[in-house]
Protein backbone atom coordinates (compact mmCIF):
# COMPACT_ATOMS: atom_id res chain seq x y z
CA UNK A 1 0.00 0.00 0.00
CA UNK A 2 1.20 3.66 -0.64
CA UNK A 3 -0.26 6.93 -0.37
CA UNK A 4 -1.41 8.18 -4.25
CA UNK A 5 -3.38 11.18 -5.73
CA UNK A 6 -4.35 11.51 -8.92
CA UNK A 7 -7.45 14.09 -10.44
CA UNK A 8 -7.94 16.86 -13.01
CA UNK A 9 -8.13 20.66 -12.04
CA UNK A 10 -8.15 24.17 -13.48
CA UNK A 11 -4.63 24.13 -14.99
CA UNK A 12 -4.62 21.33 -16.48
CA UNK A 13 -8.59 20.48 -18.12
CA UNK A 14 -11.04 22.71 -19.43
CA UNK A 15 -14.58 22.99 -18.15
CA UNK A 16 -15.49 20.86 -19.89
CA UNK A 17 -13.74 18.14 -19.07
CA UNK A 18 -14.10 19.36 -15.08
CA UNK A 19 -17.91 18.81 -15.10
CA UNK A 20 -18.15 15.20 -16.42
CA UNK A 21 -15.87 13.91 -13.71
CA UNK A 22 -17.37 16.42 -10.11
CA UNK A 23 -18.90 14.64 -7.76
CA UNK A 24 -22.23 15.78 -6.26
CA UNK A 25 -22.23 16.36 -2.97
CA UNK A 26 -24.83 13.68 -2.44
CA UNK A 27 -23.31 10.62 -4.35
CA UNK A 28 -19.55 11.18 -2.40
CA UNK A 29 -19.91 9.55 0.10
CA UNK A 30 -21.66 6.30 -1.92
CA UNK A 31 -18.77 6.61 -4.41
CA UNK A 32 -16.47 6.53 -1.10
CA UNK A 33 -17.82 3.12 -0.18
CA UNK A 34 -18.14 1.90 -4.47
CA UNK A 35 -14.30 2.86 -4.43
CA UNK A 36 -13.15 1.16 -1.00
CA UNK A 37 -15.51 -2.39 -2.00
CA UNK A 38 -14.73 -2.65 -5.31
CA UNK A 39 -10.41 -2.29 -5.81
CA UNK A 40 -7.83 -3.02 -3.78
CA UNK A 41 -8.31 0.96 -1.84
CA UNK A 42 -7.51 0.99 1.91
CA UNK A 43 -8.33 4.46 2.01
CA UNK A 44 -9.85 6.89 0.36
CA UNK A 45 -10.83 11.14 0.34
CA UNK A 46 -12.40 12.70 -2.41
CA UNK A 47 -11.99 16.61 -3.50
CA UNK A 48 -14.74 17.87 -5.66
CA UNK A 49 -14.74 21.29 -6.52
CA UNK A 50 -15.36 24.02 -9.56
CA UNK A 51 -11.81 23.90 -9.73
CA UNK A 52 -11.20 20.52 -9.45
CA UNK A 53 -11.77 16.73 -8.71
CA UNK A 54 -9.22 14.92 -6.78
CA UNK A 55 -8.65 11.64 -5.24
CA UNK A 56 -6.52 10.93 -2.61
CA UNK A 57 -5.67 7.11 -1.54
CA UNK A 58 -3.93 4.52 -0.49
CA UNK A 59 -3.47 1.81 -2.30
CA UNK A 60 -1.50 -1.16 -3.92
CA UNK A 61 -2.97 -0.57 -7.70
CA UNK A 62 -3.29 3.56 -8.55
CA UNK A 63 -4.06 2.29 -11.75
CA UNK A 64 -7.52 0.52 -11.12
CA UNK A 65 -8.32 3.38 -8.91
CA UNK A 66 -7.56 5.62 -12.31
CA UNK A 67 -10.15 3.27 -13.90
CA UNK A 68 -12.83 2.89 -10.85
CA UNK A 69 -12.85 6.99 -11.38
CA UNK A 70 -13.71 6.70 -15.14
CA UNK A 71 -15.95 4.10 -15.43
CA UNK A 72 -18.67 5.98 -12.50
CA UNK A 73 -18.53 8.79 -14.49
CA UNK A 74 -19.32 6.48 -17.85
CA UNK A 75 -15.96 8.01 -19.57
CA UNK A 76 -13.46 5.86 -21.27
CA UNK A 77 -10.38 6.28 -19.51
CA UNK A 78 -8.70 7.96 -22.81
CA UNK A 79 -11.43 11.01 -22.34
CA UNK A 80 -9.32 12.03 -19.15
CA UNK A 81 -5.91 10.95 -19.24
CA UNK A 82 -4.68 13.81 -21.03
CA UNK A 83 -5.93 15.80 -18.27
CA UNK A 84 -4.98 13.71 -15.06
CA UNK A 85 -1.91 14.10 -12.94
CA UNK A 86 -0.92 11.12 -10.73
CA UNK A 87 0.98 11.99 -7.45
CA UNK A 88 2.48 9.24 -5.59
CA UNK A 89 4.30 9.81 -2.01
CA UNK A 90 6.05 12.34 -1.61
CA UNK A 91 4.47 14.51 -4.59
CA UNK A 92 0.89 13.20 -3.04
CA UNK A 93 2.13 14.96 0.24
CA UNK A 94 3.41 18.43 -1.53
CA UNK A 95 0.53 18.50 -3.59
CA UNK A 96 -2.16 18.14 -0.20
CA UNK A 97 -0.14 20.77 1.21
CA UNK A 98 -0.30 23.14 -1.77
CA UNK A 99 -3.55 22.64 -2.50
CA UNK A 100 -5.05 23.18 1.12
CA UNK A 101 -2.40 26.74 1.49
CA UNK A 102 -4.24 28.08 -1.56
CA UNK A 103 -0.81 27.47 -3.66
CA UNK A 104 -2.65 25.80 -6.37
CA UNK A 105 -5.80 28.00 -6.62
CA UNK A 106 -7.21 29.74 -9.12
CA UNK A 107 -7.35 32.61 -7.10
CA UNK A 108 -3.77 32.56 -5.18
CA UNK A 109 -4.18 32.26 -1.89
CA UNK A 110 -7.84 31.68 -1.58
CA UNK A 111 -9.32 30.67 1.57
CA UNK A 112 -12.32 28.08 0.43
CA UNK A 113 -10.07 25.48 -0.62
CA UNK A 114 -9.61 24.39 2.79
CA UNK A 115 -12.87 24.36 4.11
CA UNK A 116 -14.20 22.21 1.11
CA UNK A 117 -10.95 20.30 1.97
CA UNK A 118 -12.31 19.87 5.58
CA UNK A 119 -15.68 19.37 4.05
CA UNK A 120 -14.01 15.96 1.99
CA UNK A 121 -12.44 14.77 5.07
CA UNK A 122 -15.52 14.79 7.02
CA UNK A 123 -17.43 12.50 4.21
CA UNK A 124 -14.47 10.44 4.12
CA UNK A 125 -14.95 9.74 7.98
CA UNK A 126 -18.88 9.17 7.48
CA UNK A 127 -17.93 7.04 5.02
CA UNK A 128 -15.47 5.08 7.07
CA UNK A 129 -12.70 5.26 4.14
CA UNK A 130 -10.34 7.74 6.14
CA UNK A 131 -7.82 5.05 7.86
CA UNK A 132 -4.59 5.69 9.76
CA UNK A 133 -2.30 7.42 7.05
CA UNK A 134 -5.00 9.29 5.15
CA UNK A 135 -6.28 10.99 8.85
CA UNK A 136 -2.76 11.75 9.66
CA UNK A 137 -2.29 13.24 5.68
CA UNK A 138 -5.09 15.64 6.84
CA UNK A 139 -4.09 16.55 9.88
CA UNK A 140 -0.84 17.35 8.62
CA UNK A 141 -2.27 19.35 5.90
CA UNK A 142 -4.62 21.19 7.95
CA UNK A 143 -1.68 22.60 10.36
CA UNK A 144 0.79 23.45 7.30
CA UNK A 145 -2.16 25.38 5.76
CA UNK A 146 -3.02 27.01 9.14
CA UNK A 147 1.23 27.73 9.41
CA UNK A 148 1.18 29.27 5.87
CA UNK A 149 -1.85 31.63 6.60
CA UNK A 150 -0.92 32.72 9.96
CA UNK A 151 2.97 33.69 9.19
CA UNK A 152 2.94 34.95 5.57
CA UNK A 153 0.85 37.37 3.35
CA UNK A 154 -0.82 34.52 1.30
CA UNK A 155 -4.15 35.92 1.97
CA UNK A 156 -3.45 39.65 1.71
CA UNK A 157 -5.45 41.88 -0.54
CA UNK A 158 -7.74 39.26 -1.69
CA UNK A 159 -9.28 38.82 -5.02
CA UNK A 160 -12.00 36.21 -5.00
CA UNK A 161 -14.22 35.09 -7.54
CA UNK A 162 -16.91 36.87 -5.91
CA UNK A 163 -15.14 40.32 -6.46
CA UNK A 164 -14.37 39.06 -9.99
CA UNK A 165 -18.04 38.88 -10.98
CA UNK A 166 -18.69 42.66 -9.46
CA UNK A 167 -15.48 43.70 -11.30
CA UNK A 168 -16.81 42.03 -14.60
CA UNK A 169 -20.22 43.26 -13.93
CA UNK A 170 -18.91 46.83 -13.33
CA UNK A 171 -17.03 46.79 -17.06
CA UNK A 172 -21.19 46.30 -18.45
CA UNK A 173 -23.21 48.34 -16.40
CA UNK A 174 -22.22 52.15 -15.50
CA UNK A 175 -23.88 51.49 -11.89
CA UNK A 176 -24.79 48.57 -10.24
CA UNK A 177 -27.12 50.34 -7.67
CA UNK A 178 -29.12 50.93 -10.68
CA UNK A 179 -29.58 46.99 -11.55
CA UNK A 180 -31.78 43.83 -10.49
CA UNK A 181 -29.42 41.01 -9.16
CA UNK A 182 -30.89 37.16 -9.15
CA UNK A 183 -28.70 34.73 -7.17
CA UNK A 184 -29.46 31.39 -7.98
CA UNK A 185 -28.73 28.83 -4.92
CA UNK A 186 -27.70 29.04 -1.47
CA UNK A 187 -24.46 27.60 -0.78
CA UNK A 188 -21.11 29.13 0.51
CA UNK A 189 -20.31 30.71 -3.41
CA UNK A 190 -23.39 32.44 -3.81
CA UNK A 191 -23.30 33.73 0.28
CA UNK A 192 -20.15 35.29 -0.99
CA UNK A 193 -20.97 36.52 -4.43
CA UNK A 194 -24.44 37.90 -2.02
CA UNK A 195 -22.19 40.04 -0.10
CA UNK A 196 -20.31 41.52 -2.22
CA UNK A 197 -22.78 42.50 -4.70
CA UNK A 198 -24.88 44.12 -1.91
CA UNK A 199 -22.05 46.14 -1.00
CA UNK A 200 -22.67 48.21 -3.90
CA UNK A 201 -26.54 48.92 -3.25
CA UNK A 202 -28.16 47.35 -6.27
CA UNK A 203 -31.97 48.27 -6.95
CA UNK A 204 -33.26 44.88 -6.11
CA UNK A 205 -32.10 41.00 -4.98
CA UNK A 206 -33.73 37.70 -5.46
CA UNK A 207 -32.51 34.54 -4.16
CA UNK A 208 -34.07 31.43 -5.87
CA UNK A 209 -32.82 28.17 -4.41
CA UNK A 210 -34.63 24.77 -4.70
CA UNK A 211 -35.46 24.91 -0.84
CA UNK A 212 -37.71 28.48 0.09
CA UNK A 213 -36.28 28.10 3.30
CA UNK A 214 -32.60 28.41 2.68
CA UNK A 215 -33.52 31.07 0.06
CA UNK A 216 -35.42 32.95 2.70
CA UNK A 217 -32.53 33.03 5.24
CA UNK A 218 -30.47 34.82 2.87
CA UNK A 219 -32.98 36.75 1.82
CA UNK A 220 -33.38 38.00 5.02
CA UNK A 221 -29.81 39.46 5.17
CA UNK A 222 -29.91 42.02 2.99
CA UNK A 223 -33.63 42.85 2.64
CA UNK A 224 -34.23 40.37 -0.29
CA UNK A 225 -36.74 38.55 -2.47
CA UNK A 226 -36.74 34.54 -2.34
CA UNK A 227 -38.55 32.04 -4.67
CA UNK A 228 -37.72 28.81 -5.53
CA UNK A 229 -36.61 27.66 -8.37
CA UNK A 230 -39.87 26.94 -10.59
CA UNK A 231 -40.40 30.79 -10.52
CA UNK A 232 -37.19 31.20 -12.71
CA UNK A 233 -38.98 30.86 -16.21
CA UNK A 234 -41.29 34.50 -14.29
CA UNK A 235 -38.28 35.97 -12.54
CA UNK A 236 -35.45 35.79 -14.84
CA UNK A 237 -36.44 38.79 -17.27
CA UNK A 238 -36.76 41.57 -14.30
CA UNK A 239 -33.00 40.72 -13.40
CA UNK A 240 -29.75 42.50 -15.35
CA UNK A 241 -27.34 40.61 -13.17
CA UNK A 242 -27.62 36.59 -12.53
CA UNK A 243 -25.21 34.65 -10.55
CA UNK A 244 -25.87 30.85 -10.59
CA UNK A 245 -24.11 28.11 -8.38
CA UNK A 246 -25.71 25.01 -7.09
CA UNK A 247 -25.03 21.45 -7.00
CA UNK A 248 -27.47 20.20 -9.98
CA UNK A 249 -26.48 17.85 -12.55
CA UNK A 250 -28.10 19.55 -15.31
CA UNK A 251 -28.75 22.17 -16.75
CA UNK A 252 -31.20 25.13 -14.78
CA UNK A 253 -31.21 27.99 -17.13
CA UNK A 254 -31.60 26.38 -20.69
CA UNK A 255 -30.92 28.89 -24.07
CA UNK A 256 -34.42 28.50 -25.11
CA UNK A 257 -36.05 30.14 -21.00
CA UNK A 258 -33.67 32.65 -21.64
CA UNK A 259 -34.12 33.85 -25.19
CA UNK A 260 -37.72 34.22 -23.89
CA UNK A 261 -36.67 36.18 -21.25
CA UNK A 262 -34.66 38.31 -23.45
CA UNK A 263 -37.39 38.95 -25.91
CA UNK A 264 -39.18 39.94 -22.64
CA UNK A 265 -36.61 42.29 -21.50
CA UNK A 266 -36.62 44.41 -25.14
CA UNK A 267 -33.59 42.95 -25.76
CA UNK A 268 -31.52 44.59 -22.94
CA UNK A 269 -28.47 43.09 -21.63
CA UNK A 270 -28.38 40.49 -19.49
CA UNK A 271 -25.20 40.09 -17.27
CA UNK A 272 -25.00 36.31 -16.54
CA UNK A 273 -21.90 34.35 -14.03
CA UNK A 274 -21.99 30.71 -13.92
CA UNK A 275 -19.98 29.60 -10.81
CA UNK A 276 -21.28 26.10 -10.99
CA UNK A 277 -19.52 22.89 -11.88
CA UNK A 278 -21.29 20.96 -13.60
CA UNK A 279 -22.65 24.44 -15.10
CA UNK A 280 -25.95 25.56 -14.34
CA UNK A 281 -26.35 27.39 -17.69
CA UNK A 282 -26.36 26.19 -20.83
CA UNK A 283 -23.29 26.88 -23.09
CA UNK A 284 -25.16 27.66 -26.04
CA UNK A 285 -26.65 30.73 -24.10
CA UNK A 286 -23.21 32.66 -24.63
CA UNK A 287 -23.90 32.71 -28.59
CA UNK A 288 -27.53 34.74 -27.43
CA UNK A 289 -27.61 38.70 -28.61
CA UNK A 290 -27.89 40.96 -25.37
CA UNK A 291 -26.36 38.09 -23.28
CA UNK A 292 -23.02 38.33 -21.59
CA UNK A 293 -22.22 34.85 -20.32
CA UNK A 294 -19.01 33.77 -17.79
CA UNK A 295 -18.20 30.70 -16.57
CA UNK A 296 -15.62 29.67 -13.74
CA UNK A 297 -12.49 29.62 -16.03
CA UNK A 298 -13.44 32.92 -17.82
CA UNK A 299 -12.82 34.82 -14.24
CA UNK A 300 -9.37 33.43 -14.56
CA UNK A 301 -7.78 36.93 -16.06
CA UNK A 302 -9.57 39.03 -13.91
CA UNK A 303 -8.56 37.19 -10.86
CA UNK A 304 -4.84 36.91 -11.74
CA UNK A 305 -4.45 41.19 -11.51
CA UNK A 306 -3.27 42.27 -8.42
CA UNK A 307 -1.62 38.94 -7.91
CA UNK A 308 1.73 40.10 -7.30
CA UNK A 309 1.67 41.37 -4.06
CA UNK A 310 0.82 37.95 -2.70
CA UNK A 311 4.07 36.02 -5.31
CA UNK A 312 6.44 37.03 -2.35
CA UNK A 313 4.01 35.11 0.33
CA UNK A 314 3.56 32.11 -2.37
CA UNK A 315 7.40 32.00 -2.03
CA UNK A 316 7.53 31.75 1.79
CA UNK A 317 4.77 29.61 1.97
CA UNK A 318 6.71 27.44 -0.51
CA UNK A 319 9.46 27.11 1.50
CA UNK A 320 7.61 26.16 4.38
CA UNK A 321 5.50 23.06 2.57
CA UNK A 322 9.16 22.03 1.56
CA UNK A 323 10.25 21.62 5.06
CA UNK A 324 7.02 20.11 6.25
CA UNK A 325 6.78 17.61 3.44
CA UNK A 326 9.96 16.34 4.59
CA UNK A 327 9.06 16.40 8.62
CA UNK A 328 5.61 14.03 6.76
CA UNK A 329 7.81 11.81 4.85
CA UNK A 330 10.27 10.92 7.75
CA UNK A 331 6.65 9.79 9.72
CA UNK A 332 5.97 7.73 6.48
CA UNK A 333 8.93 5.95 5.99
CA UNK A 334 9.22 5.41 10.11
CA UNK A 335 5.76 3.45 9.55
CA UNK A 336 7.72 1.01 6.89
CA UNK A 337 9.49 -0.43 10.26
CA UNK A 338 6.74 -1.40 12.06
CA UNK A 339 6.59 -4.68 10.94
CA UNK A 340 10.36 -5.25 11.93
CA UNK A 341 10.28 -3.88 14.81
CA UNK A 342 6.96 -5.54 16.05
CA UNK A 343 9.10 -8.40 15.01
CA UNK A 344 11.73 -8.57 16.75
CA UNK A 345 9.75 -7.25 19.96
CA UNK A 346 7.85 -10.55 19.48
CA UNK A 347 10.67 -12.77 19.29
CA UNK A 348 12.50 -11.43 22.54
CA UNK A 349 9.07 -11.75 24.25
CA UNK A 350 8.92 -15.39 23.68
CA UNK A 351 12.13 -16.31 24.71
CA UNK A 352 11.69 -14.54 27.60
CA UNK A 353 8.92 -16.22 28.77
CA UNK A 354 10.59 -19.48 27.84
CA UNK A 355 13.36 -18.75 30.49
CA UNK A 356 10.68 -16.91 33.20
CA UNK A 357 8.55 -20.19 33.22
CA UNK A 358 12.02 -22.59 33.06
CA UNK A 359 13.09 -20.20 36.44
CA UNK A 360 9.65 -20.41 38.26
CA UNK A 361 9.81 -23.92 37.69
CA UNK A 362 13.78 -24.21 39.46
CA UNK A 363 12.06 -22.11 42.42
CA UNK A 364 8.97 -23.83 43.03
CA UNK A 365 11.13 -26.94 42.86
CA UNK A 366 13.12 -25.17 46.19
CA UNK A 367 16.77 -24.38 43.84
CA UNK A 368 18.62 -21.28 45.24
CA UNK A 369 16.45 -17.90 43.97
CA UNK A 370 20.16 -16.51 43.75
CA UNK A 371 21.28 -19.18 41.26
CA UNK A 372 18.05 -19.64 39.44
CA UNK A 373 18.39 -15.34 39.01
CA UNK A 374 22.10 -15.85 37.51
CA UNK A 375 20.90 -18.98 35.44
CA UNK A 376 18.30 -16.78 34.12
CA UNK A 377 20.24 -13.60 32.91
CA UNK A 378 23.11 -15.62 31.53
CA UNK A 379 20.41 -17.75 29.65
CA UNK A 380 18.39 -14.54 28.23
CA UNK A 381 21.86 -12.93 27.12
CA UNK A 382 22.79 -15.94 25.32
CA UNK A 383 19.53 -16.22 23.23
CA UNK A 384 19.71 -12.54 22.69
CA UNK A 385 23.31 -12.32 21.49
CA UNK A 386 22.90 -15.64 19.31
CA UNK A 387 21.27 -13.60 16.41
CA UNK A 388 23.77 -11.07 15.65
CA UNK A 389 26.98 -13.18 16.93
CA UNK A 390 25.88 -16.06 14.62
CA UNK A 391 25.24 -13.75 11.83
CA UNK A 392 28.87 -12.17 12.28
CA UNK A 393 30.87 -15.07 12.70
CA UNK A 394 29.07 -16.89 9.53
CA UNK A 395 29.14 -14.02 6.99
CA UNK A 396 31.68 -13.28 4.19
CA UNK A 397 34.61 -10.84 4.52
CA UNK A 398 32.60 -7.19 2.77
CA UNK A 399 29.28 -8.13 4.34
CA UNK A 400 30.72 -9.06 7.68
CA UNK A 401 32.50 -5.35 7.58
CA UNK A 402 29.10 -3.91 7.13
CA UNK A 403 27.57 -6.30 9.82
CA UNK A 404 30.20 -4.55 12.00
CA UNK A 405 30.02 -1.73 11.40
CA UNK A 406 26.35 -1.27 12.32
CA UNK A 407 26.54 -3.79 15.40
CA UNK A 408 28.79 -1.21 16.67
CA UNK A 409 26.00 1.19 15.77
CA UNK A 410 22.97 -0.46 17.45
CA UNK A 411 24.95 -1.44 20.62
CA UNK A 412 27.35 1.74 21.33
CA UNK A 413 30.19 0.05 20.99
CA UNK A 414 33.68 1.44 20.97
CA UNK A 415 36.69 0.54 19.03
CA UNK A 416 39.08 -0.97 21.21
Amino acid sequence: MQLFTFGINHQTAPLAIREQVAFPAERLEPALHDLATRHAVKEAAILSTCNRTEIYCNTAQPEQAIEWMAEFHQLSREVISPYLYTLPQEQAVKHAFRVASGLDSMVLGEPQILGQMKQAVRTAETAGTLGTLLHKLFQRTFSVAKEVRTTTDIGANSVSMAAAAVRLAQRIFPSISEQTVLFIGAGEMIELCLDHFSAQHPKAITIANRTLDRAHTLARRVNANAVTLNELPDVLPRHDIVISCTASTLPILGKGMVERAIKSRKHRPIFMVDLAVPRDIEPEVGDLNDVFLYAVDDLAEIVKQGMDSRQAAANEAENIIETRVQNFMEWLHSRETVPTIRALRDHAERQRRQELERALKHLARGDDPEKVLDYLSHALTNKLMHGPTHALSNAEQEERESLEVWLRRLYHLHQE
